[in-house]
């Protein structure tokens, strides 16, 4: 089998990640939404780690410090202004039926998925083995970091399958990153560099959702046990993608 058709196998795997959070359908409405607070905290950690441990320390030995860091600036500026603006066309003087944060996370997510079909693609070329271990690695940090995208969907306003379209939708740029890259590569390598200028801006953009979005939700509830276990969460997806960095 040629590297182009282990790549968009590959692809279309990380992309069917989105629906990990059909298994939601099963369990009751009550049950559901009393574990989507608790999604909430692990969305912030895998957002806030993802950023932390895996796409800034990437783009800082890719692009150096002092690029990486106004990059990063702007990704998190930009993402304020983007729900400045989301929040003025959608809302005006009235109550927001869908949060903008829902918004910002499935762009967010977008441009993080469209990056690692990217990676994949270059795993790929440089060899077999390490595009299956490349690809290994983003199943394992997608699984915890979609399931908490959903919860967030849900929790700003989206119904479970909306939620679930628009999440699949999003991840389906993976797939969009690895086509891309691969036609790309094979005209010039260093049109491969272009992923780099995204790894910490996309960063930028996820410390905005995680801090000025996500943590101020997980404040608002007054409930010791439901703040308790959140929490917990919120340290789980932290160390999740700790351990992805390794």
């Amino acid at each position: 089998m040629g590297v182009f058709c282990y790549i968009f196998i590959s692809a279309v795997v990380v992309s069917l990640i989105a629906l990990v959070g059909a298994l939601t359908f099963l369990i009751r409405d009550d049950v559901l939404y009393k574990l989507i607070f608790a999604l909430v905290g692990l969305a912030a950690g895998t957002l806030l780690g993802g950023a932390v441990f895996h796409l800034y320390p990437k783009g800082i030995s890719e692009l150096g410090y002092t690029l990486s860091a106004k990059l990063l600036t702007v990704g998190f500026v930009a993402f304020f202004v983007l729900e400045r603006v989301l929040h003025w066309h959608h809302c005006h003087d009235r109550e927001c039926d869908i949060h903008t944060f829902s918004y910002l996370i499935l762009i967010g997510d977008a441009i993080h998925n469209f990056m690692d079909g990217v990676i994949m693609t270059a795993s790929y070329i440089t060899s077999v083995a390490l595009g299956y271990m490349t690809t290994l690695a983003i199943v394992m940090h997608e699984i915890p970091q979609e399931l908490g995208d959903f919860g967030v969907l849900v929790y700003g306003g989206f119904s479970k399958k909306k939620a679930l379209l628009y999440n699949f939708i999003s991840q389906l740029t993976a797939l969009a990153g690895a086509v891309s890259a691969y036609f790309l590569f094979t005209v010039s390598r260093t049109a491969m560099g272009f992923h780099s200028y995204l790894l910490p801006f996309a960063a930028g953009g996820f410390l905005y959702i995680a801090t000025s979005d996500l943590i101020p939700e997980l404040h608002k509830e007054k409930n010791l046990r439901k703040s308790l276990i959140a929490m917990v969460l919120f340290l789980v997806g932290l160390a999740l993608m700790m351990v992805r960095m390794h």
